[in-house]
């Protein structure tokens, strides 16, 4: 809530908003998920990514639509067909008060690049690109071949400073540990906001960063509090504990329209809900036969079975019924709308008759049994939405049984959890946003073979690996004319979810925030909860 303040605190607070251009005013956000790390290269999640620019920048930054703009970089250009040169802002102070140069992003990308500690990473942007330093304030990018998506790359991992890193190390466990960031030692940033303080599963708090380059923070004070059960947060706003949530549960939306106390702002997102089939064990630990015994062959790797599935998933039930029509019913990686969307790829039909022929053709034609795994706390309706697949697929000739976890849990399993640091589990919901606002994140990261070395297929956990979509994906990257590689992302995604099933896409989200009266918020694509986006309304 926006607090009224003791006659010295305010007198601190109107010093601090003379010279920060703040309102002298606090806030409080009540969040849906809370980040796991405040490690800004731990893990590539959406959360928090979503914190972190609330204290740190990015070479180049994205606006609400996602449209590129310039940020720790005042700008980038070619020097030849396979070097980029970004010019770095001058003039720009760390919150510690210390000099952003060069330096700091050549070890802030070392570092995300050889991250060994989280669970799905930065690599995928910065694998294959060589970092040189031309002088304080001018980087150097090369690549083996063209690269035109170089800028929407460098708007994903964001720069640290390099003056905490210890011995001087790119390592996790000898330079800037978890730890550190953890505790505060290590947060220094050239963001919006500083941090103060992380007491877990309680606040997060931030205040004005003075030295910030951008747009001056408004609030006095932020505290992000965690609250990822939908009606307590709810009742949070609606008593005043908060002034503003994210993830307004879409039961919820309709009756706080008619709320004159609340105010509503609802977009599309860049995320598409989906299923991860394990496709490369021959044995899959959760594929059982229908009295329950483990499988000599794993029948996920069969296509015939993967389609079976997907047109056992009736995705208009789960939109109108689990996401109160909150959603829209997918069949690729993005809506329309984006760069590199096939205008061929429709959602799956439910047809239970076409999927029990495949079964039958594929020589199971009395099904199987399956364990299905989804966090409970990261998605919206995440929990609900595995337990309405089990049932379609239990109706459907396919044995299905729920295990959901917290995202704490679940993804460090689902990523690395199993034998010799491989996924663990055989079928999986998940769900990933696209940072770069185009196909190609998704395809790079959930398609294409898995790869640490190149960075390619990080967030890959079912293992699917195809050539004809590697090479696919690869030609894209290198393809400068923006026509010619839209054509090849859209191939490439009519290739790995058309012709081989490589993921199962359901839906993609559509996000509500709420504030209190008096203030407004910006629907994001990317789904972040940002203070700095946090306005008064007029």
């Amino acid at each position: 809530m926006i607090r009224k303040m003791t006659r010295f605190s305010a007198a601190l607070a109107v010093a601090a908003a003379v010279s920060t251009g703040a309102w002298a005013e606090d806030i409080r956000i009540g969040i849906y998920s809370e980040p796991s790390s405040m490690d800004p290269h731990f893990h590539n999640l959406g959360p928090n990514n979503a914190f972190m620019a609330n204290v740190f920048s990015r070479l180049v930054e994205m606006d609400h639509k996602q449209q590129l703009q310039p940020g720790l970089a005042v700008s980038w250009k070619t020097v030849n067909d396979t070097t980029w040169e970004f010019k770095l802002r001058k003039g720009v102070k760390f919150s510690d008060g210390s000099d952003f140069t060069a330096a700091d992003v050549i070890f802030s990308f070392d570092r995300a690049s050889n991250y060994t500690g989280g669970n799905s990473s930065f690599r995928t942007y910065l694998k294959g690109k060589t970092f040189k330093k031309i002088d304080d304030h001018t980087i150097h990018i090369t690549t083996p071949a063209p690269y035109p998506l170089m800028p929407v790359d460098m708007a994903q991992p964001h720069v640290i400073s390099d003056s905490t890193k210890g011995s001087g190390k790119a390592d996790v466990n000898k330079g800037l540990s978890t730890k550190d960031f953890n505790q505060g030692k290590a947060m220094v940033g050239t963001g919006p906001y500083k941090f103060v303080e992380w007491k877990k599963g309680d606040r997060i708090v931030l205040v004005p960063n003075p030295n910030h380059f951008g747009t001056k923070a408004k609030w006095t004070k932020v505290t992000f509090k965690p609250i990822p059960s939908a009606p307590a947060r709810v009742a949070a706003l609606l008593a005043g504990d908060v002034d503003m949530i994210d993830n307004v549960p879409t039961t919820d939306v309709e009756r706080l329209k008619k709320n004159k106390k609340v105010r509503l702002s609802s977009g599309i997102s860049n995320r598409v809900i989906y299923l991860h089939m394990d496709q490369y064990r021959d044995q899959s630990p959760f594929v059982t036969d229908r009295d329950g015994k483990p499988m000599a062959k794993n029948p996920l790797k069969d296509v015939r079975v993967r389609k079976a599935i997907s047109k056992l998933i009736n995705r208009d039930a789960i939109v109108a019924r689990v996401m109160e029509g909150l959603a829209i019913p997918a069949g690729q990686l993005l809506p329309e709308g984006f760069f590199g969307v096939s205008p061929s790829m429709k959602p799956e039909k439910f047809d239970p008759a076409g999927a029990k022929k495949l079964l039958a053709e594929a020589g199971y034609p009395n099904g199987f049994g399956l364990t299905i795994h989804g966090p409970n706390n990261r998605y919206i309706n995440d929990a609900k939405i595995v337990e309405v697949i089990a049932q379609m697929m239990t109706r459907g000739g396919i044995p299905t049984k729920v295990v959901t976890m917290p995202k704490s849990v679940y993804f460090k399993r689902a990523s690395k959890g199993g034998k010799d640091g491989q996924p663990e589990f055989s079928f999986i919901l998940v769900g990933w946003g696209s940072g770069t606002g185009e196909a190609s994140s998704p395809l790079k990261s959930l398609l294409t073979t898995h790869d640490k070395s190149k960075g390619f297929g990080a967030s890959n956990r079912g293992r699917f690996s195809k050539p004809d979509v590697d090479k696919l994906v690869i030609e894209a990257l290198a393809t400068v004319n923006d026509p010619k590689r839209q054509a090849l992302l859209a191939k490439a995604t009519e290739t790995a979810i058309g012709k081989y099933q490589g993921i199962i896409p359901l839906h993609y989200q559509v996000n509500t925030w709420a504030t209190r009266p008096g203030l407004k918020y910006r629907a994001r694509t990317d789904e972040r909860t940002i203070a700095i986006d946090v306005l008064k309304a007029n």
